[in-house]
């Protein structure tokens, strides 16, 4: 297990509180910070010689630098680091964020999970003024109709409604030259069984029937029942829904060109969400909040940007699936970390 930064960076009392105000500052205003307005707001009386000394020290140890020649400080993500595990004072929820946020989950109590998620997802990407995300395991839908449409030469589209009027797509090979009749008698067979069951109960009773001799199809049509199956098994291996809201909160308050560009490389980095899914995934594993930071993580490691997650769990207190948010590296770590996990915590209760 990798040793926390704070055990491996020692800082006396005066190197901590010089750090802690160059980072301070630079959440609040994204600018670089320099020794005689570091003078002026330090609570020890200081002379610009002696601070810069200590920023030099503070640039060796990696956790400061200059953006430009005899311009302030910015921390390095190393030094946020250092900030957030070791020096950072975590706020409290006012009484109305509290409230909204508890309205806004009790509003969608009778409503499907999957709608309680996206719900949640926007309602802390609005409180956080960033981009809100969740991965959770899907809900295995219970199934109402399926057919199946050829689109060219070995291959047809099954198209799967759920009884919630939720519809699933797949794509799967056929033999060559089926005709339309075996992709009908295979729908007909299907709906016949299938209805008001799981992917999972469905599958089962399906494979039975196909290995007995009740299976009264013709060959082709029960070669088109079988790549389904085939296509739902994959699928069932990957029941992982991603909902990310909010993205258009990341294009406000941008100081320079350098961060439009940073923006646009994390949506870049959004779409593919093969490698988000797996970042959230490290956070299922977590007992509270996770916060991963630029390039502590290959997803970020262009974009710069931070990730703060928290899982939520069921009844029987196995993870479920995580939420958060997205931002820039100088988030309002302090309100959004006690935001994140006041949610996850609602939304494990509601789940309960």
């Amino acid at each position: 297990m990798t040793e926390p930064i704070s055990e491996i960076v020692k800082l006396n009392e005066r190197s901590r509180t010089i750090l802690r105000q160059i980072i301070e500052t630079y959440l609040m205003t994204g600018e670089p910070v320099g020794s005689r307005n570091l003078s002026r707001a330090l609570p020890m009386t200081l002379s610009p010689a002696s601070i810069r000394n200590v920023m030099s020290d503070l640039e060796h140890l990696g956790l400061i630098f200059a953006p430009h020649t005899s311009a302030g400080r910015l921390p390095t993500e190393t030094g946020l680091r250092l900030f957030v595990d070791g020096m950072l004072e975590i706020g409290h929820l006012t009484p109305d964020e509290r409230r909204q946020i508890e309205t806004q989950i009790a509003l969608k109590r009778s409503t499907s999970l999957d709608q309680v998620l996206a719900e949640a997802s926007e309602m802390i990407s609005g409180l956080s003024h960033c981009a809100g995300v969740v991965l959770a395991e899907k809900q295995d839908l219970r199934l109402k109709h399926i057919e199946f449409v050829p689109l060219e030469p070995g291959r047809a589209l099954v198209v799967i409604v759920g009884d919630g009027g939720n519809v699933e797509n797949r794509i799967i090979p056929i033999p060559a030259g089926l005709p339309q009749s075996a992709l009908t008698e295979a729908g007909n067979y299907l709906n016949a069984r299938i209805r008001g069951l799981s992917f999972t109960e469905a599958r089962a009773v399906i494979e039975s029937e196909l290995g007995s001799a009740r299976a009264e199809l013709d060959e082709l049509s029960q070669k088109v029942i079988a790549a389904g199956l085939a296509e739902w098994s994959g699928a069932l291996g990957d029941r992982k829904s991603l909902i990310v809201r909010g993205q258009a909160n990341l294009l406000k308050d941008l100081t320079a060109i350098d961060d439009l560009e940073r923006i646009r490389q994390l949506f870049d980095d959004l779409e593919q969400k093969r490698d988000l899914v797996q970042l959230l995934g490290l956070a299922e594993r977590a007992e509270g909040v996770r916060i991963f930071i630029g390039s502590e993580n290959k997803l970020f490691s262009l974009s710069g940007s931070s990730l703060i997650v928290a899982p939520f769990h069921d009844e029987t207190s196995k993870v479920v699936g995580v939420l958060g948010v997205i931002g820039p590296t100088r988030i309002n770590y302090a309100r959004i970390i006690p935001m994140v996990d006041y949610t996850a915590k609602l939304v494990s209760r509601l789940i309960t």
